[in-house]
């Protein structure tokens, strides 16, 4: 009753709670919490790549500091990064290995869990081969990891039906390096967006998405310009000097008439172009379907406004240009992040100080699997089918060579109509959550419900992990150790500072256990492992000489100098900024760099009468992927608590909504109900934007399976749906105008991407 009075009278200060004591590291800190020890780690978020400390207090992780001595981040963290510790302790953390009983996953034994699936595994292999079976992983777990569930799948279960989430996400940035430069590897550094005099960020909403890199933006005393292209006016474009806000998945198309533009003008560098390109002629010639006023009509952008973008790559010393997933998640994301890179190469901004094209990464080691993670290539960028790398990599982890794969095997969505098709029998999806983050959900529901066996390796209790036969319990950052690799290249150590919990192991113990119950292959693929420095150790000489030479690094070496950008060997012994710079030739045969022509075409499904709206998905700052990491931290979820949908202005009044108004969202694969309405003027008519990670209101029933045809990544940025209101529950009409004639493929392509052009009506 006193304490009540003197809170009422606010006579008690609750000086105890609120007390600040010194930490000899990071100064005034809150009492109750400060930690008996600070570990020196790596954020295990995005992939910028943020240095840390975790705060631990008797045995607890209880702070989250950002490192004032690393070169990423300087001392900075974003929301996520700022509340990491607090997924450690999260109420959806799987503490035990589980069994489904009865329908009813229950805790086991690691012994019983291991001896369950190995002995399906054996079945299926026996009865229907080891391609039967299908592993997916993702961007999330240490190189050491990867580098060991790639050669339990690859070399110990002989499959290669492996991939990982990074599909999602990176591999047509991946792929798109390849064709154009001859390897995969980020060309750029963070310090070149300080360097830069302009910058490009396209389908880039970095102000969300990383937003420590506009620290590195800001630090530029350049006063560089920054240009933004988008259909969405997001968070990033506020920050733009130029806007330019192009119709959804018309980019490929306004970059190759930007192409066009520098090389009417005579603005190409010919003296680069001949000393270290191949196929400018070709280019040329294909570029003559892409005349301003063509791209005009296709994109929405004004022909002076192409004319000024153009002029800014050719005219100004330092160009760079930066893109995420509104590139990469497209049907034509390949060719698209070639023809980002056609334009520097056309003007020779590439390996310079402040140039060149850089794709930034989603996920804290997408780098990592893309070098050591056996999936789009050999470890160490050997391309699959190559004889000589094959045996080289054989000799060097001592094993006959017959075991290395020569082919890739299926790709994400492949694997998952392979599925379908009854010929994968069995699947391990190891720490990602497809039944939130993949295309038309309701399909790949159905589809996993034929499988003989779903195992799941996960640190949470994810949508996928509920539906399992069999869950691996593993622990998570902060309760292991390795390193992960960032979006520049930079090679991070990322320290264990607790325990896992209950009996959960690390990935890598996991893998190193599981591995032992398939006969000789543990003393065959990891021969006297038993700590992750040892998976460290190979995948160095794996990549030695290659182009991702991690041969230099050491563990202290990455804990001394704030991380490692690869390569970094005896001639680079601090490592390397920028690929492709003087002295560095491209990893074609001929050492040339491949300008690639690639066609635009209109989206395979267009808006139409019935569904006359284009979605597009995406990400926002507060939360992360599918939410398994961030949907207990109550910071997180008080600042976006779920999903939204953004309507401009027009169509809302078609609607008769207005924002705090909910409404439904239907696609020809699925409905979403109970979406909450956000009316502005960041979205254009005929589009809106739903963030993804919610699942409670899963947007991914929506979307399409259409992906990439080089790539396999899904074209998750544009879908064409309807939207139903209370008021209107049929939806917006599209009235059609009429036109005559016939028509050319150019004729179609504009007449395809003028539909936002056409009057949108509310339905009777």
């Amino acid at each position: 009753m006193i304490k009540t009075v003197k809170n009422f009278l606010g006579l008690d200060i609750q000086e105890a709670r609120y007390k600040l004591s010194n930490d000899p590291q990071f100064g005034m800190i809150s009492d109750a919490k400060k930690p008996d020890k600070w570990v020196l780690s790596t954020c295990g978020y995005c992939g910028v790549g943020c240095g840390l400390y975790i705060g631990v207090k008797n045995g607890e992780a209880v702070y989250t500091k950002g490192n004032p001595k690393h070169a990423v981040n300087m001392g900075t963290l974003c929301p996520k990064g700022l509340s990491e510790h607090q997924l450690l302790n999260s109420p959806e953390r799987i503490v035990h290995p589980q069994i489904r009983n009865n329908g009813v996953l229950q805790d086991a034994s690691w012994e019983d869990a291991f001896k369950k699936v190995s002995a399906t595994f054996k079945q299926i292999t026996d009865t229907y081969g080891s391609k039967a079976i299908g592993i997916i992983s993702t961007g999330q777990m240490l190189t050491e990891e990867f580098y060991a569930l790639g050669k339990l799948a690859q070399l110990g279960l002989r499959t290669n039906n492996f991939d990982g989430n990074t599909t999602l996400c990176m591999a047509s940035a991946v792929m798109g390096y390849k064709q154009s430069l001859g390897s995969d590897g980020a060309v750029g550094s963070y310090e070149d967006f300080e360097e830069a005099n302009v910058i490009v960020l396209i389908g880039a909403n970095i102000a969300d998405n990383h937003p420590i890199l506009k620290l590195h933006i800001a630090k530029n005393k350049k006063k560089p310009k920054i240009i933004v292209i988008d259909p969405r006016a997001s968070k990033t474009s506020q920050m733009a000097d130029l806007f330019v806000p192009l119709r959804p998945r018309t980019d490929l198309a306004l970059l190759n008439g930007l192409a066009y533009i520098i090389i009417e003008q005579g603005w190409e560098n010919q003296d680069y172009i001949q000393a270290n390109t191949n196929g400018f002629k070709a280019l040329k010639k294909f570029l003559r379907d892409y005349p301003p006023q063509e791209v005009a009509n296709i994109t929405g952008i004004d022909v002076k406004t192409l004319y000024e973008l153009a002029r800014q790559y050719a005219s100004q010393e330092a160009v760079l240009t930066a893109w995420t997933m509104g590139v990469n998640q497209s049907a034509m994301g390949t060719d698209t992040v070639s023809a980002i890179i056609n334009l520097h190469l056309l003007t020779g901004k590439i390996g310079t100080p402040g140039s060149g094209p850089f794709s930034i990464t989603g996920q804290c080691n997408a780098m990592g699997t893309r070098e050591s993670g056996f999936t789009s290539s050999l470890p160490g960028y050997r391309n699959f089918g190559d004889m000589e790398a094959a045996r080289e990599y054989a000799e060097i982890v001592n094993i006959p060579v017959e075991r290395v794969p020569t082919e890739r095997g299926y790709k994400y969505a492949e694997i998952i109509d392979a599925i379908d098709r009854g010929e994968i029998k069995a699947l391990w999806v190891v720490a990602t959550n497809p039944l939130v983050s993949f295309p038309d959900q309701e399909k790949l529901r159905n589809t996993l419900k034929k499988l003989d066996i779903l195992v799941v390796q996960d640190a949470f209790m994810s949508d996928t992990a509920e539906v399992a036969d069999v869950v691996f319990a593993a622990a998570t950052w902060g309760e292991k150790e390795g390193t992960y690799t960032n979006s520049e290249r930079r090679v991070n150590r990322a320290n264990k500072a607790v325990e896992p919990r209950g009996t959960a192991k690390s990935d890598f113990d996991i893998f190193l256990e599981f591995s032992k119950y398939f006969e000789g292959v543990n003393a065959l693929i990891y021969p006297n492992w038993s700590a992750p420095v040892d998976a460290f150790n190979e995948w160095k000489e794996v990549s030695r000489g290659r182009l991702c030479d991690y041969s230099g690094i050491t563990y202290e070496m990455l804990e001394t100098h704030g991380g490692i950008q690869w390569p970094c060997n005896e001639e680079r012994p601090m490592g390397t900024k920028r690929l492709y710079g003087e002295g560095m030739p491209f990893r074609t045969p001929d050492a040339k760099a491949n300008f690639i022509a690639s066609a635009w075409f209109p989206m395979q499904e267009a808006v139409c009468a019935e569904f006359p709206l284009v979605l597009n998905t995406g990400r926002t700052v507060e939360q992360w992927h599918t939410r398994t990491k961030t949907r207990s931290i109550d910071i997180l979820n008080d600042l976006a608590p779920e999903a939204w949908v953004d309507i401009n202005p027009s169509d809302a009044a078609l609607l008769h909504v207005k924002s705090g108004d909910r409404i439904a969202l239907s696609s020809p694969r699925g409905r979403v109900e109970d979406v909450v309405v956000k009316v502005t003027q960041t979205v254009a008519p005929g589009t809106v934007f739903v963030p993804f990670h919610f699942n409670t209101q899963l947007v991914n029933r929506l979307t399409q399976t259409e992906v990439c045809p080089k790539s396999g990544e899904p074209n998750f940025k544009q879908t064409a749906i309807q939207l139903h209101s209370l008021k209107v529950p049929e939806g917006i009409r599209l009235q059609e105008n009429e036109s005559s004639g016939s028509l050319t493929h150019q004729q179609t392509a504009v007449k395809a991407s003028s539909l936002h052009k056409r009057e949108h009506t509310a339905s009777n």
